[in-house]
């Protein structure tokens, strides 16, 4: 069987986000790095190959060039080869476009799972895997703490409030796990060297039969406003109370505003 993870370079967890004048984040100057829950689909995909189940798995992203070194760090933890999607077109890429060209890449590289993150650290929208697997017409198994391949089906453990859920749908299948699927794993300095000489293509939107005018101007969306967010009120403390008069403060706190 054949895994296709899908990753994005984000900026890095902590660095300070800044906007371009056209309200696009500035990505310049800021150290970038592999999506921190595109890491666990990265992790999910080996363990199925270290088991045997997969055959193959392949790093696709779209981005600018310098995106490559994302999917060089995700080849020195394993997997087999890496697909670079670039085009100027794609500049300002909404997740509609974004879906678009995953989805018509999927459909070149046809493998039996596309594997995804749950989320992107610097958007957090949970927006692509739904219409990727909406746009390919295939089924979409989100948000599983594992992943599981057997007899034509993929299968995903979903938690839920009551413990959890196994669903099931015949391959081919687009997928995202949490980070419920375990610490992803270092590369190792032999797997930093070995992913020099694995293999990595580039494509533009030409090779997957796209065109500019097929995106819109790259974004269906536009960003009209941006914002920092509005600090939070200082913690309220109550300690080195009696258990009663701590109990009467945080039940007056809580009538105070209607929430008993």
């Amino acid at each position: 069987m054949k895994i296709v993870v899908c990753i994005k370079q984000v900026p890095a967890t902590g660095a300070d986000k800044r906007y371009t004048d056209d309200l696009r984040l500035d990505r310049t100057g800021v150290e970038a790095i592999i999506n921190p829950l595109d890491e666990y689909a990265i992790e999910q995909a080996l363990r199925l190959a270290d088991a045997g189940t997969a055959d193959a798995v392949t790093y696709l992203s779209m981005g600018p060039d310098q995106a490559s070194e994302a999917l060089r760090r995700a080849l020195a933890m394993g997997g087999d080869d890496a697909v670079l999607i670039t085009d100027p077109a794609l500049a300002g890429a909404d997740e509609w476009t974004t879906a678009k060209v995953l989805a018509a890449a999927l459909d070149k590289l046809a493998p039996d799972v596309a594997l995804m993150g749950m989320a992107s650290d610097d958007a957090r929208g949970s927006l692509v895997p739904g219409a990727v697997a909406a746009m390919r017409d295939v089924p979409l198994l989100s948000y599983g703490s594992e992943l599981a391949l057997a007899d034509g089906e993929a299968r995903v453990r979903r938690l839920s409030a009551t413990g959890y859920d196994w669903i099931a749908a015949p391959l081919p299948v687009v997928a995202t796990v949490t980070d419920q699927v375990g610490e992803p794993r270092y590369a190792s300095l032999k797997g930093i060297m070995a992913a020099k000489r694995k293999p990595m293509e580039t494509w533009s939107l030409g090779d997957l039969g796209l065109s500019a005018d097929d995106l819109h101007g790259a974004a269906l969306t536009k960003v009209t406003d941006a914002r920092a967010p509005e600090e939070k009120p200082p913690t309220e403390r109550i300690e080195n109370l009696p258990a009663p008069e701590a109990a009467a403060k945080i039940a007056d706190w809580l009538a105070a505003r209607k929430l008993i």
